[in-house]
This record gives structure tokens, sequence and C-alpha cells, in this order.
């Protein structure tokens, strides 16, 4: 009865160690209890040991007793964090953390910054010994899964006692806000290679706009597929070096994104939402349509108008498109495009170009997209972008070169035994292939249809949809089609 006593102080008091102070038993404690444990099994057989399990109850007793009060203090540390305000989904965003030991004693601790586990800190964990009175700088990468703003709070330490017997956790409030918005970097990426002339390693198509030669826009180097008409030869004699004049339509038009934000966005590519693909390659085209003098406006809608931005040019308007779309998430409802372009109809009154952005999977939504579409051409000009599902294409590429083998010079269709023969029907893949192929040609029909109706197409994988759609925008611009 003694002994059941004395566990239940035990457990009381690590209990409160625990719940007062974060105070926790380290290895080397739980390892020094095995000892006691054993010999407390022995006296069953030895009952005459009892001052020698005592003795040993009392030495690691006392020692945890004194070696708890040597476990690092909160007051002991501080805690800087330098963070940038704007960080872009899907890249690399440094933090720098600086911790101070003002105590005399030097401190092995564990750190971990407070961080949401959707902004993938690498390293999550750092393992650092603090000299006495020092200052050490640690740094790490957060790459954000997902947008919208986050806010960290604290960081967590965990430091031992002089004996390694005990370990605390600390927490040291140190606040930062981060606010993650659509992949920006790719803006300055593509300012970067425009004034470089060096579009093409984005996968941008160089398109020959008509404009008057008294439309001047800027100087740059010449490339072989130049009118040389356009030569300035007195730059040329300055530079040592072909240059070129490049020209402009004066005109401003409009552009107005209508982004689904319902259960069609929800699934993934690239280990990205279809909302954040649609979103990032949104704004580049308004990056590129506002410094083309354009205006360009944002329809964010699910079973419901979310945001609405009027077209408009200028800087600020970039602006206002990052603030209203870097929050917004993808939601398992039916969208409604009556009530989107019912909106559109209502509040832009001047031709633009209408771009939707969404995802068909099916002849309910497949219709309603049609319609609406088809009701715009004339007086706008309807861009449907569709977004393809990578595993629906790469089940029926995953057959192909199978087929191609087992058929190769023969005009007949393939029997049911040549084609277990060459191991296509196996696990089933050529099944799959035939049910992805039977929604590749339903998709082809919709789009066909859509086409027909005078409707633009963009049809690509989200993970590579920026460099179609603003191909597909400089082909409006160089035809002259709004």
């Amino acid at each position: 009865m003694p002994f059941l006593w004395t566990l239940l102080a035990v457990a009381a008091a690590l209990l409160g160690l625990a719940r007062l102070g974060s105070v926790y038993p380290h290895r080397p404690l739980v390892a020094a209890l095995y000892l006691p444990a054993v010999l407390a099994v022995a006296l069953l057989r030895w009952p005459e040991m009892w001052p020698a399990v005592a003795l040993v109850d009392a030495a690691i007793g006392i020692a945890a007793l004194v070696d708890v009060f040597s476990l690092p203090r909160a007051r002991d540390f501080a805690c800087e964090r330098r963070v940038g305000l704007i960080a872009s989904l899907g890249k690399h965003h440094p933090v720098t953390l600086t911790l101070s030991n003002s105590s005399a004693t030097g401190r092995p601790v564990w750190v971990c910054d407070g961080a949401e586990s959707d902004l993938n800190a690498d390293p999550s964990r750092f393992t650092v010994v603090l000299p006495p009175l020092s200052r050490s700088v640690l740094r790490y990468q957060l790459r954000p899964a997902r947008r919208g703003k986050f806010l960290i709070e604290a960081v967590y330490l965990r430091g031992l006692s002089r004996w390694g017997l005990w370990q605390r956790q600390l927490r040291l409030p140190c606040q930062s806000r981060v606010d993650v918005y659509p992949d920006l970097k790719q803006l300055g990426e593509y300012a970067l290679l425009a004034r470089t002339n060096r579009l093409s390693l984005m996968g941008v198509r160089r398109t020959r706009r008509i404009g008057q030669d008294n439309e001047f826009e800027r100087l740059r180097d010449y490339t072989p597929d130049d009118n040389y008409r356009h030569i300035d030869w007195r730059s040329t004699a300055r530079r040592n070096k072909l240059t070129v004049k490049d020209f402009q339509s004066s005109q401003s038009q409009r552009i107005i994104f209508l982004v689904d934000c319902g259960r069609m966005m929800t699934g993934e590519a690239a280990g990205v939402s279809l909302l954040d693909h649609a979103l990032n390659a949104a704004l580049l085209l308004s990056f590129v349509a506002l410094r083309q003098g354009d205006h360009v406006g944002l329809v964010c809608f699910s079973d419901r108008i979310h945001s609405f931005i009027p077209p408009k040019g200028g800087r600020e308007q970039m602006n206002r498109l990052l603030h209203a779309a870097y929050d917004r998430f993808p939601a398992m409802v039916e969208s409604r495009y009556d009530e989107a372009f019912s909106h559109v109809a209502r509040h832009v009154r001047k031709r633009a170009m209408v771009v939707l952005i969404t995802n068909l999977i099916d002849d309910v939504n497949a219709d309603q997209v049609e319609a609406r579409l088809a009701n715009l051409s004339g007086r706008h000009l309807p861009l449907a972008v569709l977004l393809r599902d990578r595993s629906v294409f790469s089940a029926v590429e995953a057959v192909e070169p199978a087929l191609e083998a087992a058929g190769a010079g023969r005009d007949t269709p393939l029997r049911p035994g040549e084609l277990s023969a060459a191991g296509l029907l196996e696990d089933g893949p050529l099944f799959r292939a035939a049910a992805a192929a039977d929604v590749l040609l339903w998709r082809r029909r919709q789009i066909a249809r859509l086409e027909s109706s005078g409707v633009l197409m963009v049809d690509a994988f989200p993970e590579d949809l920026t460099a179609p759609l603003v191909n597909r925008y400089l082909e409006v611009k160089a035809r002259n089609l709004l």
C-alpha cells in the first residue's frame, strides 16, 4: 500500500510540473527510473534488500529535485523574427530568427517556429547550442501551400536541465504576419524577360501587332524576324548594334476575367489547386494587359458573386486585383454561371474580352457555359479557358506504345488473346484507357461546339496555362479582334 501511494505522489508531481511549468522528464531520467523498478521486483525474492532500494530511490529523487531548478526560464531568452509581409504561393520565402541567451549558462536547445503547417517551413526544427550572453541567427524557408493571411505568433524552444534529467517547453511571443498571394514572382520574371527580349523562355511567342508607324513604343535589339524598314539607323550607329523600333496600337481595350471558384476548381494539379493555377495565369495576363495600356477587371464567383473589380487601367489596378484574389478559395458548391454573366452584362457595357476560366466535367455545366458564352458573341469577345486533367490524358498515353507495338503491320483490330499477351488486360489499363478516351472525346465535342458558336478557346494543363493564355491575348491584339 505505501508503494502505491508513492507511485501516485510521483505521478501527481510529474503531472503538476507538466501542467504548470511545461516540464517533462528527459530520457536519462526515464532510463534511471528503470533501476529502482527492477530492484523493487527483486524485493519479492530478497526482501532484505529494501534498504538498498530505498537508498537508490532517494538518490535518484534528490538528483531529479536538484536538477529541476537548473531548467532554463523564458526570461533568459529573447527572439526576433524577420520575414517579408507578402509571399507568393508555392515560392520560397526566407525567414530569419535571431535568438538571444541573456543567462550566464550555455544552453543546448531545440527551436521550432510557430508557422502553420500550410506554410511548409524547411527546416521545421533546429538544434543549436546557445553560448552564455550570446546571440544566434537561424535561417529557413517557407513555401506556402495555400493563399491567405497567416499569423505566426510565437517561437517554441525546448531546453534541458544541467544534468539532462529534465526538459522544458518554452513559448517566446514573437508575432509576424505573412500574406500569401498568388504567384507574384512570375510577374517580375515576365518584366525582366520582356526587357531583355527573352519571353520565349516562358513560352510566350512574339506576335507582330498591326499598328501605324507613328505609334512608337520603344527601341529594342534587332531579331532575325524583324522588318528591316523598322531599323533605327541613328540608334544603330550610336550603339554599334542593330536597333529596331517597336510600334503599338493606341486604342485602350478591356479584359474581364470570370474565375470559377466552385466545385469544378477544387481538384489539384502539381500539388496546387486548380483555382490557384487559374488565378496565377489570370494575374500574369492582367499584368501584361495593364502594361499594354488595356483595362482589366475581375469577377470571382461560385454560387454567388464573391468579388468584382470593374475594368480599369493603371498601376493601382494590379493591386486591386491582387487584393480581390489572394484570399479566394474553391468551395464545394454549384457555380452559378447565370449570375456571373448577368453581373458582367449589367456592369460592363463597352465591348470587352470576357475570359471564363473553369473546368468542365459534365453535360449540365457544359451546356450552361456554351449558352452563356454564345450569347456574348457580337457584343463582347468570349474566351473560354478549360483546364485539362492530366490523369485522364496519362491513362490513354500509358497504353499507346503497347497498342502500337501489338498492332504493327496489320489493319484488323486486335483480338482479346492478343491484348492479353501484350499485357493490356492485366490490372485493367486498357479499360481505364477506354474510359479516359471516352471522356476526351466528350471534351473534344464540347470544345468544337464552343468554337462553332464563335468562342475563342484555350485548352491547357493547369500548370502550363500561363503561356497559352498570354499567347492567345497577344494574338487577339495582333488581329484587332477587339
